[in-house]
C-alpha cells in the first residue's frame, strides 16, 4: 500500500476498504441474491487459538481450496469474540450465522451442508438451556444481548493482522480529525467533556491527565501505554491488543499530538507472545503507510512508537515502577510528588493510561463527548470490560455499560452459576479489590460505588464464587500473590503483608485465638495507611472486605474449628465410614501412602500422613469416605 498523504486521502483508503468487508459490518444490507462471497470468521483468542483454532483455520483452507471456492468463500482469523465458554467460536457472514464448540471433525460439514446447500448446522448452534431454543444470530444470544461494545468493538470483526481491515472500520479517521481540523487543546476539551475515566483501576479523569501533561514544562514528552496486565483472571488488554491494536496505536499518537509528545512507548508483558506479535505487525503496517512516524498525513506532526517488555513483575503495573523499567532500573514505585505528568520518563512530562483507556479515544474523537456522556451514568461514563471468570457458566469477555447491576452481569451476560452452585460472593479489582456479597448484587457497578464497599473497579478482572468457596482462603489467596509480588521497598508491604498472610494462615490451620482477628483488622489498617505505593495500600483489600461480608466464616474457623466448605486443609480430614468394599481404588489414588487395607476389607486412613488432597474422596465408587471438619461433619 503506498503512502497516505492527506485526510482526503486516508478517507478515499477507508471508503475503498469498507466496501470489501461491509458484509462483516452490515449484514443485514445483504439478501441470498445479492451474495457474492462469504466470510468465515474465526476466533483468534488465546482461548481459542489453546482449542485448535488454528487447526480449525488450515482445515476451512483446504476444504476450500480441494471445492475451488476461493473466490466465493474468505476465511479469517480475528480476534477474540469474549464468548470463551462456547469455544472455539465461528461466525459466518453475511449469513449471521453463530457457531460455538466447532471442531476439526465439523469443517466439512459447514462446508458442505452450510456453504454450499445454504442450510444451518443447528447442532453446531447456541443452544439456550432453559428455553433449549437454538439460537443463529449472535445480538440474539444472551451474553451478548446486553453488551455494548466500544473498547471491544472490532474484536471479533476484523483480522487484527490486516490494517486494510482495519482501515475498513475507521481506523487512524480520529487521529485525522485531530492532526488537521482540531488544536491541542480542542481534543483534551473533548476527552474531558466525555468523562472518560482511567481503565486500569484509579479511576482518574483522563483529560485531565492529558491537560496536566499539555501544561507541564518540558522540551521533549512522552506517552506510555501501561499494558502489563497481571491481575489474577484478567484479561482484557490482551483482548484488546490481540483483536484491534490499531486503536490503541491510534490514540496513543492522538495523545501525543494533545500534549507536544513525539514518542510513545507500549510496557507490555513479554508472557503475551500473541499480542506482542499482533502489535509488532501493526506498528510495521502504521509506520509503512505514514500513519505513524514522520510528517503523518503531510501535517508537520511526528510520532513514533517502541515497544518495551516487561519481565512479570506485578508492581510494575504501578506507573511509577513501570517508568523505572522503561528506563533500565528495578520496577520499584517512587514518590508521587511531582506527578508523572510533570516529571515521569527521564524526569520529562509523562502521560501513562492502560490499553482500555486508549481504547476508548479514537470513537470519542469521531462521534463527540455528548455521544459518549450517553453511554453509561453520570459520574462513571461510557462502558467497562470485564474478565468474567470462577464459577460462572459463560465465562469470558463482558463489555457493559458503566451502572449496569452485577446481577445482571451474572445472571443475565454470564448465564448464572455452574452446577446450579448458590451465590457466595463477587470478586472485583484483582488482589487490589474485594468481595462483594449476595446482598450488594443489585449495586451499579461504578467507580465510587465499588469504593463505597470496599471494593474498587481495578483493571476488570470479576470472578464468581459459590457455596463451596472459603472466603477466609479466598482472603489468603490473594495475600499469598501480593506477598509473592511486592517488591519490598517500603516495611508495612514488605513485613506487614507478610504477618498480615501469617495470621490468615493461623486462622486456615486451626490455630487461631479470637483475638487474632483484632489483630488482623488492626494490622489491615495499619498497611493500607501507611505503604508506599497503590499496591501496597490497597493489599488488605481482599482480607478488610471479607471480614466485613462473611466475619461468621472467620469466626467459624477459629472457635468451631471448622471450615464449612472443606477447602482448608488444616481444618479437614478423611475417614473411612462401615460402607466400605475394600476396592483398593482409595488405597491407589493416594500420592503418599496413607491408606492401609486389604482387598475387600475396610480401608484406614493414617491422619498423621495424609496431606488432605481429597483424592481418595473423589476415587471412593461407593462414597464410603467422608469429609469431616475438626469441628464436626462438613
Amino acid at each position: 500500500m503506498d503512502r497516505i498523504m492527506t485526510y482526503e486521502n486516508l478517507l478515499q483508503k477507508v471508503d475503498y476498504y469498507k466496501s470489501k468487508i461491509e458484509i462483516r459490518e452490515n449484514p443485514e444490507k445483504f439478501n441470498k441474491e445479492e451474495i457474492k462471497e462469504r466470510h468465515i470468521l474465526i476466533c483468534g483468542g488465546p482461548g481459542c487459538k489453546t482449542s485448535n483454532a488454528d487447526k480449525i483455520q488450515e482445515a476451512f483452507k483446504l476444504e476450500i481450496e480441494e471445492l475451488n471456492l476461493g473466490e466465493e468463500v474468505k476465511v479469517i482469523m480475528t480476534g477474540c469474540f469474549g464468548f470463551c465458554a462456547k469455544g472455539p467460536i465461528i461466525e459466518i457472514m453475511p449469513d449471521r450465522t453463530f457457531y460455538v464448540q466447532v471442531t476439526e471433525e465439523d469443517v466439512k460439514e459447514i462446508i458442505e451442508k452450510h456453504i454450499i446447500n445454504g442450510e444451518i448446522v443447528d447442532r453446531l448452534l447456541y443452544e439456550n438451556e432453559e428455553t433449549k431454543e437454538r439460537i443463529k444470530v449472535k445480538e440474539e444470544i444472551p451474553f451478548y444481548k446486553k453488551q455494548v461494545k466500544i473498547a471491544l468493538k472490532n474484536c471479533g470483526l476484523i483480522d487484527p493482522e490486516n490494517i486494510e481491515e482495519a482501515l475498513a472500520v475507521g481506523a487512524y479517521t480520529a487521529l485525522a480529525k485531530a492532526v488537521t481540523t482540531m488544536s491541542n487543546d480542542d481534543v483534551i476539551k473533548e476527552v474531558i467533556d466525555s468523562g472518560l475515566r482511567g481503565r486500569g483501576g484509579g479511576g482518574f479523569p483522563t483529560g485531565i491527565k492529558w491537560q496536566a501533561a499539555k501544561r507541564a514544562e518540558g522540551d521533549i514528552k512522552y506517552v506510555i501505554c501501561n499494558a502489563d496486565e497481571g491481575d489474577p483472571g484478567a484479561f482484557m488488554d490482551r483482548a484488546i491488543l490481540e483483536g484491534d491494536p490499531h486503536c490503541v496505536l491510534e490514540a496513543m499518537a492522538i495523545c501525543g499530538y494533545a500534549i507536544g509528545s513525539n514518542k510513545g512507548y507500549i510496557y507490555i508483558r513479554a508472557e503475551y507472545p500473541l499480542a506482542v506479535n499482533r502489535l509488532k505487525i501493526a506498528l510495521e503496517q502504521a509506520k509503512e503507510i505514514g500513519l505513524l512516524g514522520k510528517n503523518i498525513l503531510n501535517t508537520g506532526f511526528d510520532f513514533d512508537i517502541e515497544i518495551k517488555y516487561g519481565a512479570g513483575a506485578f508492581v510494575c503495573g504501578e506507573e511509577t515502577a513501570l517508568i523505572h523499567s522503561i528506563e533500565g532500573l528495578r520496577g520499584e514505585p517512587t514518590s508521587k510528588i511531582p506527578r508523572s505528568a510533570e516529571k515521569g520518563l527521564w524526569q520529562k512530562p509523562t502521560c501513562v493510561s492502560n490499553v482500555e483507556t486508549f481504547a476508548n479515544i479514537s470513537q470519542i474523537i469521531n462521534k463527540g463527548a455528548n455521544w459518549y456522556k450517553s453511554i453509561g451514568s453520570e459520574k462513571s461514563t461510557g462502558t467497562k470490560v470485564f474478565a468474567l471468570a470462577g464459577n460462572v457458566n459463560n465465562v469470558g469477555l463482558v463489555e457493559v455499560p458503566m451502572g449496569t447491576p452485577l446481577r445482571d452481569i451474572i445472571y443475565e451476560i454470564g448465564g448464572g452459576l455452574s452446577n446450579n452452585k448458590s451465590l457466595k460472593a463477587v470478586q472485583t479489582g484483582g488482589p487490589s479489590g474485594g468481595c462483594i456479597p449476595v446482598e450488594h448484587l443489585d449495586l451499579p457497578i461504578e467507580y465510587d460505588t465499588l469504593r463505597s464497599i470496599g471494593s474498587m473497579m481495578g483493571s476488570g478482572g470479576m470472578i464468581v464464587m459459590d457455596e463451596d468457596n472459603c472466603m477466609v482462603d479466598i482472603a489468603k489467596f490473594y495475600l499469598e500473590f501480593i506477598v509473592e509480588e511486592s517488591c519490598g521497598k517500603c516495611t508495612p508491604c514488605r513485613i506487614g503483608n507478610k504477618r498480615i498472610l501469617e495470621i490468615i494462615k493461623k486462622i486456615t490451620n486451626g490455630k487461631a485465638k479470637k483475638e487474632d482477628l483484632e489483630k488482623l483488622k488492626e494490622l489491615c489498617e495499619v498497611v493500607k495507611s501507611s505503604s508506599f505505593c497503590g499496591l501496597g495500600e490497597t493489599a488488605p483489600n481482599p482480607v478488610l472486605s471479607t471480614m466485613k461480608f462473611f466475619i461468621n466464616e472467620y469466626e467459624d474457623h477459629i472457635i468451631n474449628k471448622k471450615c464449612t466448605a472443606g477447602v482448608c486443609k488444616g481444618l479437614v480430614k478423611y475417614e473411612v465410614t462401615d460402607d466400605c468394599i475394600g476396592c483398593t481404588k482409595c488405597l491407589r489414588a493416594c500420592p503418599v501412602l496413607a491408606i492401609k487395607g486389604k482387598l475387600r476389607a475396610k480401608h484406614i486412613i493414617n491422619d498423621i500422613k495424609c496431606i488432605r488432597c481429597g483424592l481418595c474422596f473423589e476415587a471412593c465408587p461407593k462414597k464410603a469416605i467422608v469429609k469431616t471438619g475438626l469441628g464436626g461433619e462438613i
